[in-house]
């Protein structure tokens, strides 16, 4: 095997020569090709096919069942062509079991149409469905047979994502071109031989080969379901790539200086002494593992899961104090300005009674206001600072930043947390620098196999315990054309003293989405609850008016407050046990445990009713059956998972994960352990190999991930 470190002559020459080399490829389809990312030869060999069409055998047109795609080969019995409500082209087929088949065309040319004549053999492959006459197959692939087409295909047919400019049968081609140039296996085979062989999988070549060009007799459901030896073997070399270049990042980072913290506890015990509550068993743990991490002279990369109200906010202002009790500063940055000032007035109560400055910078701080807030940035005097993305902007500049604390990080861009961790930098150079420690908090549950793959540069930290007093949640599931009833479960609700919400998934009114806008809602409700005092609340208000209308809901001065989903973190009103979402269907399931959480933050029993529009898509039922269910949000984000894909539940911003051509983490899951440990031998034994597989699957895109 061509050792790492010196890259095989035949995989370099091969692998990363580009596809105009091919024959019959010019500048045009080269600018085609690449505006999908295939520009070498080695960008083909990856580029599998998306199914696979079993043309190895005939069916008996009488043995056809509806929905179950198959190859039928008939004569042709009868042609029309009409024009009822657009072109048409019927061919009617008939074979010996007496079985005939309508094949029915949109899009066909005249000489196409010429070809079909009565007693001409066809071979036809589709997906046969219910007709006026019988099954019938819609644009089917097909062929006029000679004499000399009797035999059939000796191996599965690929079918290959489609690109845009680009026929299938060119697309075939290419791949097919590029596969005669693919290195033997050794020059092929990236993985120490030793590593390969215990993984009792294919090895790379056979499995590229195999997955362009299945046999016959290979297991077509477990390749049409991604679960074929072929496609683990490709899985786990492109998961690993993704994991080697997340712990490098992580090797990187920790190369540089952070300051020691935590040699005194002093002002992060006065604020335990203050609280009026207790801190949980999980919340001291979890503490106990970042105060370690501070300790340290690298610095801490730790990310702090926590459920909706489990206390991340308490353990974040903990770590603050260890910065500040050495003298130094901490930041704290939140996605949007709600949930930043909810912090800042959280964090100002808890710390102010200590003599501590804690400063506040948002978009909307300006004039002589924000001059000051910068000076006392700059200079030290403010100790903690709590705000939006306003605080990586380039005029911001701290005094001795020694850690950053991101909440619902997944919302911010990697490159924002990389900006902020650049304002503790001190030093001539990369090299010498000094960064903040950072600790990341999320209050959306990452199931333990997307942690392990995405954030492979962060050691993770759970809190799995909520504080006692908090009521389980009852979960009612209900059509939108019960809503009357619920009009009257808020009056009678709030007729108790207690409050509740209705959010809308839409602020105004849409024809092409049934979905009742906040604005109506709003306008209707006032209607039929006229004793009620109802607010509203949406993204497109002024902030000013947005912040006074959740102000008077917490103070009570509001019954009933619509929102949109802009109230999903950072609200709590521990009054508000009534929760109506309407529309559930539209939103995710991370969504509605989000907005779940607003509600049952009091000692009175809560309910949230998801409210929803017929008829229900599979997915969608999925959803409000698990969120009926269980609240644990762990078993929703696994579901989320298995529902949506890492992409969509991490967001792209945050990870390159969505871009995963193979692997699917829900699927491949069980492939992490082997993963985890085969990334930790070869950064430990053969780095040149690590970047080999790097270079291979992610290339030299930046991931950012250890910002």
């Amino acid at each position: 095997m061509a050792r790492a470190g010196k890259p095989a002559p035949a995989l370099a020459a091969a692998g990363l020569a580009a596809i105009a080399t091919l024959p019959g490829v010019g500048p045009q389809m080269s600018a085609k090709l690449a505006e999908r990312g295939l520009e070498t030869l080695q960008d083909l060999w990856f580029w599998l096919p998306r199914g696979y069409e079993d043309r190895t055998r005939l069916t008996p047109i009488r043995a056809l069942q509806s929905g179950v795609a198959a190859q039928v080969e008939g004569t042709v019995q009868a042609v029309e062509r009409g024009f009822r409500y657009r072109p048409q082209l019927k061919v009617a087929l008939a074979d010996e079991s007496r079985g005939t088949l309508l094949m029915r065309f949109f899009h066909f040319r005249s000489q196409q149409a010429n070809q079909f004549q009565p007693g001409t053999r066809v071979r036809a492959f589709g997906t046969p469905r219910p007709g006026q006459l019988g099954l019938e197959m819609v644009h089917p692939s097909y062929r006029v047979l000679g004499d000399e087409d009797a035999g059939l295909n000796d191996r599965l047919d690929p079918v290959y994502p489609q690109l845009e400019g680009v026929t299938p049968a060119t697309l075939k081609r290419l791949i097919g071109e590029a596969l005669k140039r693919l290195p033997g296996e050794a020059e092929l085979e990236l993985l120490p031989a030793d590593i390969a062989r215990a993984l009792e999988l294919p090895a790379l070549r056979e499995a590229l080969l195999t997955l362009h060009r299945p046999p016959a007799d290979a297991d077509l459901e477990a390749l049409q379901s991604g679960h074929h030896p072929a496609q683990r073997r490709l899985a786990l070399e492109e998961m690993l790539a993704h994991q080697l270049s997340l712990r490098r990042q992580r090797i990187a980072m920790q190369k540089h200086a952070a300051v020691k913290l935590g040699a005194s506890v002093r002002l992060a015990e006065r604020l335990r002494a203050s609280l009026p509550f207790a801190l949980t068993a999980a919340q001291d743990r979890v503490f106990a593992e970042v105060r370690d991490d501070l300790a340290q002279p690298h610095p801490m990369l730790r990310l702090v899961q926590g459920d909706v109200g489990s206390g991340k906010t308490v353990v974040a202002a903990l770590a603050a104090l260890l910065a500040i009790d050495g003298g130094h500063q901490a930041a704290l940055m939140a996605p949007t300005e709600l949930l930043a000032e909810q912090h800042y007035n959280t964090l100002r109560a808890w710390l102010e009674p200590l003599d501590i400055h804690v400063a506040w910078l948002a978009g909307k701080v300006g004039g002589k206001a924000r001059a000051a807030v910068l000076q006392a940035i700059a200079n030290g005097e403010a100790r903690l600072v709590v705000g939006t993305h306003a605080l990586m902007q380039e005029g911001i500049v701290f005094h001795d930043l020694a850690l950053a604390i991101v909440d619902e990080q997944h919302r911010f861009g990697v490159q924002q947390r990389l900006a902020l961790r650049d304002k503790g930098r001190a030093g001539e150079d990369d090299a010498s620098s000094r960064v903040p420690h950072q600790l990341v908090m999320t209050a959306t549950p990452i199931p333990r196999t997307l942690a392990m793959a995405a954030y492979a540069d962060l050691d993770v930290s759970v809190i799995d315990e909520l504080p006692p007093g908090r009521t389980p949640v009852q979960t009612i599931v209900l059509t939108s054309e019960r809503r009357p009833e619920l009009v009257e479960r808020i009056r009678a609700a709030c007729a108790e003293g207690r409050q509740a919400y209705w959010v809308c998934t839409l602020i105004d009114e849409s024809d092409e989405v049934i979905a009742q806008a906040a604005q109506g809602t709003y306008e209707a409700l006032v209607a039929q609850l006229p004793e009620l005092r109802i607010g509203l609340v949406h993204g497109r208000m002024a902030a000013r008016d947005k912040q006074a209308a959740m102000l008077d809901f917490k103070a009570g001065r509001i019954d009933l407050l619509v929102a949109t989903t802009v109230i999903e973190v950072g609200v709590d009103v521990p009054n508000a046990s009534l929760m109506i979402i309407e529309n559930a269907e539209r939103l995710g399931l991370a969504q509605l445990h989000q907005l779940r959480g607003r509600v049952g933050r009091g000692a009175t029993a809560s309910a949230c009713v998801l409210m929803y529009q017929s008829p229900l898509g599979q997915i969608a039922r999925q959803r409000l059956e698990t969120m009926r269910e269980t609240s644990d949000g762990f078993r929703i984000a696994e579901k989320d998972l298995e529902l949506r894909g890492p992409g969509e539940l991490l967001g792209t911003r945050q990870t390159g994960l969505a871009a995963f051509r193979i692997a699917d983490l829900a699927r491949d899951a069980d492939l992490l352990p082997q993963v985890q440990r085969i990334a930790g031998h070869l950064l430990k034994e053969d780095a040149a190999c690590a970047e080999r597989i790097v270079q291979r699957w992610v290339g030299g895109a930046a991931r950012y991930a250890s910002a």
